[in-house]
């Protein structure tokens, strides 16, 4: 399936929740928002990107994953012009979820990216690797410590992190294109 159009379907961040959230949804999601504090250092990265990235981000409103994780993508796309991010509703858009599943289910948030003409480029969801190292510790503890979670970053703050390396990650892979090289004489 080509996941391109449903981009154009894609509602802004404050579009969606206002379509999607109650207003507990609403506050889960600013608390978060408000919480999330980009370092100068992530700032200045984004802010070297160059070629648009158009992001489809499947969720729903009502999703503890999507209000834990969402809020740090529209950071990333105020601080980098180069990214344009719209929301999908999964439930709305069930033919995008049946695309998108994980493991066999439907889980959100997941990152469809796509090249500026709208070649898909990568897809990422619906956990990052810190949040799955904090939830097998919490579910059993570890037999060992891995010593790869460093202490006193908070799970915010890691999760963040690893969205940013996927974004950037998609950056550089559209940078390094040779096809959007030739196109623009880079």
């Amino acid at each position: 399936m080509n996941l391109f159009p449903k981009f154009s379907q894609g509602l802004a961040y404050a579009d969606f929740l206002a379509r999607y959230a109650n207003d507990a949804q609403k506050a889960r999601w600013k608390q978060v928002q408000d919480a999330i504090a980009l370092t100068s250092a992530q700032r200045d990265l984004l802010r070297t990107f160059k070629r648009k990235m158009n992001v489809a981000c499947l969720a729903g409103a009502w999703c503890g994953d999507c209000s834990g994780q969402c809020p740090i993508f529209v950071h990333f796309a105020a601080a980098a012009p180069a990214v344009d991010l719209r929301f999908l509703d999964r439930d709305d858009h069930a033919d995008a979820q049946l695309e998108l599943k994980i493991n066999g289910g439907d889980r959100v948030p997941v990152l469809v990216f796509f090249s500026e003409d709208g070649q898909e480029v990568a897809r990422y969801g619906e956990r990052t690797l810190s949040k799955y190292r904090q939830l097998v510790s919490d579910m059993g503890g570890a037999g060992c410590p891995t010593g790869i979670v460093v202490p006193g970053d908070s799970l915010l703050v890691q999760v963040t992190q690893d969205w940013l390396n996927e974004f950037e990650r998609v950056q550089w892979i559209l940078r390094l294109s040779p096809r959007l090289r030739k196109l623009h004489n880079d």
